[in-house]
């Protein structure tokens, strides 16, 4: 129902809802790498043991100059301990290259294990989220959490954590080296090195925020994307002649995010720039400094010394250079886990008690007791959109404060709504766009729960039984039934996955549209297109039709079933109703009051109440709302109202 005339609509903070500040983002992803703890302690031990190795170089390399070719004895070069010393330097890398490929494989299995956990974690936390979540985030935005964040952690999961571990081990060795071979050199190689660590630190703050924030243009844009180019968007384009402005649309929303990647590209360009230059000019320093320490005989260095620390302090450059960045990337994003993080976070409102029972050997008996309903509030996470509409949308109304008439059921989709369906059944509800008919039948299968009253089914009320119980007995067929992009058997099967070729023919045949299935080309293998938009709306009614019936369930929820159909299709679609409605509890949303003259209770309902009640003819003698919608059909079709 649409919030009335001076009624208040708020939507949730999202710090309401963010929830990852309560532990640290870094240990809830160290708990995503958890089930790989042996492989990454195997990936740990081939890094330590490959910087060890290659921590050996520098002191073969003093080795051949001080020992080899330059001994104290000045005999003259000592081949063989050369040649050994060359073999161990040639062994080294080749040593330390097999280790790299046995560390890599473990690192992308690692890595893309972990992200596929991340990704399928998600997804179903997802599936369990409420009806209002969805109606009140755009698709566009989920699918750019599940798939742009998830995939913008990839080089974290997959690479970046075995990089600070390589090169912290390899820096940690190059610096233990360095202070082994003079250790008034190792201070004038790092003197400045405080200063980076600070300016690192302002760059990554700076990063973490593009990184949010271009995440959030990406998951516009997909929605965009999403919206547009759907077999929906774009028809709906093309008739409103909006295609120049979906391409500006587009546009301006794609300019954003060039705009963020660049500004992301050339954060920290000048930091790395100058910690470069500073390396680079390092060696000559570091000879000015080793001719000074000579010429005053202080320092003890001899020409391998000094070739072996600047051979270290090259190979110190490269790793300390990588650690740098790849700190920024985690800093960066850090910023997308948080994002991902906030939907983990997000608690269904719809969930099984934990004492909680299945139904069983239902009969399909329907109570409403008093029942009131507003709408829940959104849920509004950053850089996600809210739906522009009302009502179903997920807008609240509000709770009357205190002060206020509690009655004024105008603030309410529902307000003291009780009504019973006896087993088998076939009740109608019907009432003006708005009224809260669908609203009404959404609240049975629990989609939303009940604000104050209660819904029960079988005398239990559903809050107190499982879901997956409640939802196995309910079966329902929308106005705009949905079909996915596959064959007409899989669709019709989604019902029952097990279900024989012989079952789902003979549900089709129940809903009057298997000859129409073997009319086609590809008969039953035949491919709906998205949504169904290759099948016409009678067609797509009538599987949704066989798709019910397959499930047989022990109650059926029918919204508008047969509205927008032409003469002879609503025939069809009616006929295939009558038999679906056979021995099942009914509750029926008629927008055509034709197709309910032989209901056994029709409700009248007007905005959130139920005013009437009766069989077709008492409510037409009672004249009320139901005589009046009556009378609007069918006075237009000159028909008589008896």
């Amino acid at each position: 129902m649409r919030p009335g005339p001076g009624t208040r609509v708020t939507h949730l903070d999202p710090a309401e809802v963010r929830n990852v500040d309560a532990g640290p983002v870094l240990g809830r992803i160290a708990g995503v790498l958890r089930p790989y703890r042996g492989k990454i302690a195997a990936v740990a031990s081939l890094v330590v043991l490959a910087a060890v190795l290659t921590s050996l170089v520098p002191f073969l390399t003093r080795a051949v100059f001080d020992d080899a070719l330059f001994p104290a004895d000045d005999t003259g070069p000592h081949l063989t301990l050369l040649a050994w010393l060359v073999a161990a330097m040639c062994a080294l890398p080749l040593i330390t290259a097999l280790l790299g490929i046995g560390q890599n494989w473990l690192t992308s299995t690692i890595g893309n294990s972990a992200m596929a956990d991340l990704r399928s974690d998600l997804f179903a936390h997802l599936q369990k989220m409420e009806l209002a979540f969805f109606t009140a985030t755009k698709t566009g935005a989920i699918q750019s959490r599940l798939a742009n964040d998830v995939a913008g952690v990839r080089t974290v999961l997959t690479d970046t954590a075995t990089s600070i571990l390589q090169n912290s081990v390899t820096v940690t060795a190059a610096f233990i080296s360095m202070v082994i071979l003079s250790w008034e050199l190792t201070i004038l190689t790092l003197i400045l090195m405080p200063l980076f660590i600070w300016l690192q630190l302002k760059v990554g703050r700076r990063r973490q925020v593009l990184a949010r924030k271009t995440q959030e243009s990406l998951s516009e844009m997909t929605a965009i994307t999403e919206e547009a180019l759907s077999v929906s968007g774009i028809l709906l384009s093309k008739v409103f002649s909006r295609g120049d402005a979906e391409v500006q649309r587009y546009r301006e929303a794609n300019r954003q995010q060039t705009r963020l990647q660049v500004q992301q590209a050339m954060t920290g360009r000048t930091f790395f720039a100058t910690v470069q230059t500073f390396f680079a000019i390092t060696p000559a320093l570091i000879y000015l400094a080793a001719g000074l320490m000579i010429a005053g005989g202080t320092g003890g260095l001899t020409a391998g010394t000094l070739v072996a620390f600047t051979t270290v302090q090259a190979r110190l450059q490269m790793p300390l250079l990588s650690l740098m960045r790849v700190t920024l990337d985690v800093q960066t994003s850090l910023a997308l886990f948080r994002r991902i993080f906030e939907y983990l976070d997000l608690t269904p409102a719809i969930v099984d008690r934990p004492d909680a029972r299945p139904l069983s050997d239902v009969e399909g008996r329907i109570e409403f007791r008093d029942v009131w309903f507003r709408y829940p509030e959104p849920r509004r996470l950053s850089g996600d959109t809210v739906g522009d509409r009302f009502g179903d949308s997920g807008v609240r109304i509000d709770r009357p404060v205190d002060g206020e008439d509690d009655e004024r059921h105008e603030q309410w989709a529902l307000a003291g709504v009780s009504f019973t369906v006896e087993p088998g059944q076939l009740a109608a509800i019907v009432g003006p766009s708005g009224s809260g008919k669908t609203t009404t039948t959404y609240l049975v299968p629990r989609f939303y729960d009940v604000t104050r009253g209660a819904v029960l089914v079988d005398g239990h009320d559903v809050r107190e039984v499982t879901q997956a119980s409640l939802t196995a007995v309910i079966g329902m067929v929308t106005q705009e039934p949905y079909l996915f992009h596959g064959t007409i058997r899989d669709n019709i099967a989604y019902a029952k996955p097990d279900a024989s070729a012989e079952e789902i023919e003979q549900a089709a045949r129940d809903a009057n549209i298997h000859d129409r299935i073997l009319s086609f080309p590809d008969g039953y293998e035949t491919i709906t297109g998205e949504r169904g938009y290759r099948l016409s709306g009678g067609e797509k009614q009538r599987l949704a039709i066989a798709r019910v019936l397959l499930m047989d369930p022990q109650i059926l929820i029918l919204d508008e079933a047969t509205s927008a159909l032409d003469t002879e299709t609503e025939r069809l679609v009616q006929e295939a109703l009558d038999r679906a409605t056979h021995n099942r509890t009914t509750i029926a949303i008629a927008h055509r009051l034709s197709t309910i003259h032989n209901a056994d209770v029709i409700f009248g309902l007007e905005d959130g109440v139920i005013v009437e009640r009766g069989t077709h003819a008492e409510l037409l003698e009672a004249e009320g709302l139901y005589a009046r919608l009556y009378r609007e059909q069918f006075t237009r079709r000159s028909a008589p109202v008896r």
